[in-house]
């Protein structure tokens, strides 16, 4: 994307947190980007390229985000210190695109391009996390990744949108998810 197309694309996001759905528009997202009316019209025509760019900057940002820190090879105890990191940005700097991100899964239900567009970017996520169990001996890399990924994503939704009773604090929450891919280890024999 160009730098103009992340700004709305980003502002989009911010919007999508703040508003919902419904607040979702043009001239909102134009206000939202601090550019002149018109401009995200300009370069998003419609409000399905709108929602496209949308869920690709999320993809690209949280794509970037994950693979930060996360050597190839890494250990279990290094995937859960990343992925508690990772929960623990997502519900403070970085919860403004999980609340965006929410609204658009809930709206994908109801618009089948969305749903590809948002399938195709969580299946690029999953294949991270399988190419990181793999690499740490799990027996179901793919099956275990997509667990692993529902269980963060149920932690920050709880959290975020939830009745939030999980409370936990960094340090337990990482005990809580290498438990979680310790289970998916190989049995020592």
């Amino acid at each position: 994307m160009t730098e103009r197309r992340d700004m709305l694309a980003d502002a989009a996001i911010a919007t999508l947190a703040r508003e919902g759905m419904r607040g979702l528009t043009h001239r909102a997202v134009d206000k939202a980007a601090s550019l002149p009316e018109g401009s995200c019209s300009y370069y998003f025509r419609t409000r399905r390229s709108l929602l496209q760019a949308t869920v690709e900057r999320l993809e690209e940002i949280d794509t970037e985000e994950f693979t930060t820190g996360l050597a190839p090879g890494a250990d279990l105890n290094e995937i859960a210190e990343a992925a508690t990191l990772l929960v623990v940005h997502w519900t403070t700097a970085g919860r403004e695109r999980m609340l965006a991100r929410y609204e658009l899964a809930l709206e994908a239900n109801r618009r089948p391009e969305l749903r590809e567009l948002f399938l195709k970017a969580g299946a690029r996520t999953r294949a991270l996390l399988t190419a990181l169990l793999a690499a740490a001996g799990t027996p179901d890399p793919a099956n275990q990744a997509r667990l692993f990924a529902a269980y963060l994503d149920g932690l920050i939704f709880d959290h975020l949108a939830g009745a939030g009773a999980l409370d936990l604090t960094p340090g337990d929450l990482q005990n809580a998810l290498l438990t979680t891919l310790r289970a998916f280890a190989p049995d020592p024999a």
